[in-house]
């Protein structure tokens, strides 16, 4: 009985095994010649979360993602951990802004013996430069960012920056501009096609869905702001970042300090910004996602200007915030700014 029941149960065991087999060989008979697992995403990462938006837009689910500076980053101040050395080591592409912006990224780069491909998202732009009194760091007497054509094309410093704050005569945050965003997005899409040449089409179609979305917005928050008065479109923000925007739509910032986060002005130049804001009826005044708010509301309650909503300028917001993606951000600070100053508020 026993030996009758274990030839049975040989049996079976047979039995799946041999349609197992025959299924594995149908499979493999069905599969076209040449057949290959699909190959692994790209390793990316990206130096900050707006650009990391813009790798995840345009590489979607072939690229595996680090982002090092993440939301409500301070990419100015930030001190790179191990775990950051280690992506680092592991990526194949490293995507940057430059033009002085990542100034911890050398040291990172030879900590971490990256030999992978850069991918400069910034090259090409019309740069912004300096004014003498922008690069000497003085306060909101040198920062005001007068709407105007862009200050004409340098050369970029191709690695990512020098130690500190200091930015040279570039303003860095060219990606303020929805023009400059285009070509963002054009090079990163250049840089993974070049990485990864057997996705190309992937890449370089999705960034054209990207650019046409991107075109679209532009248009609409260039026509939001012509139909206010020019005489209204001044506002106070915490730090020199808005000068792509500037130019690009018209608008006058005035900023409380400079590129850097961490400055703070004095009491003198506090009450230098509070005296000009008076005299030439800035319409509001508005805080950042990455910045010290207590300066921005003394002004704010001394000059009796509106407080508007937060800006985003160095850093998205957090997931599922209107503010979490590159678009989302600059739609959010449009309506921000838009809402203080239309006429009637």
């Amino acid at each position: 009985m026993l030996k009758a029941r274990s030839v049975e149960h040989a049996f079976r065991f047979s039995r799946r095994n041999l349609l197992a087999l025959l299924a594995g060989g149908v499979l493999v008979m069905a599969a076209p010649s040449g057949f290959a697992a699909a190959a692994p995403p790209l390793r990316v990462v990206a130096s900050f979360s707006i650009l990391g938006d813009m790798v995840r837009e345009i590489g979607g689910e072939h690229v595996s993602l680090t982002t090092i500076v993440g939301p409500n980053g301070d990419a100015h101040s930030f001190e790179p951990a191990p775990k950051d050395a280690k992506a680092l080591e592991q990526a194949q592409v490293l995507v940057i802004n430059g033009l002085d912006f990542e100034g911890w990224l050398p040291r990172l780069i030879q900590a971490s013996g990256f030999s992978g491909a850069q991918v400069l998202a910034s090259r090409g732009v019309a740069l912004r430069h300096l004014s003498d009194a922008e690069r000497a760091g003085e306060v909101l007497g040198g920062h005001g960012h007068e709407p105007g054509p862009g200050a004409g094309h340098g050369a970029q410093d191709q690695g990512a920056a020098h130690a500190g704050h200091d930015h040279g005569d570039v303003d860095p945050h060219a990606w303020q501009s929805l023009s400059n965003g285009m070509i963002y997005a054009k090079n990163i899409a250049d840089g993974l096609s070049l990485a990864d040449p057997k996705r190309r089409a992937y890449y370089q179609e999705r960034a054209q869905g990207y650019i046409a979305q991107m075109k679209k917005l532009d248009s609409e928050i260039k026509q939001a702001f012509a139909d206010i008065p020019e005489s209204r479109r001044k506002v106070i923000t915490s730090h020199d970042a808005f000068g792509y925007f500037a130019q690009a739509y018209g608008i006058q910032f005035l900023s409380v300090a400079g590129f850097s986060n961490e400055a703070e002005p004095s009491a003198r130049e506090v009450a230098a910004i509070i005296d000009r804001a008076r005299k030439e009826h800035i319409s509001g005044v508005f805080i950042e996602n990455t910045t010290n708010s207590k300066v921005i509301q003394q002004i704010a309650r001394e000059t009796k200007a509106r407080v508007g909503g937060t800006l985003y300028s160095d850093a998205l917001a957090p997931p599922d915030q209107p503010a979490a993606t590159y678009l989302g951000m600059f739609s959010w600070n449009a309506g921000q700014l838009i809402y203080v100053l239309e006429p009637g508020r």
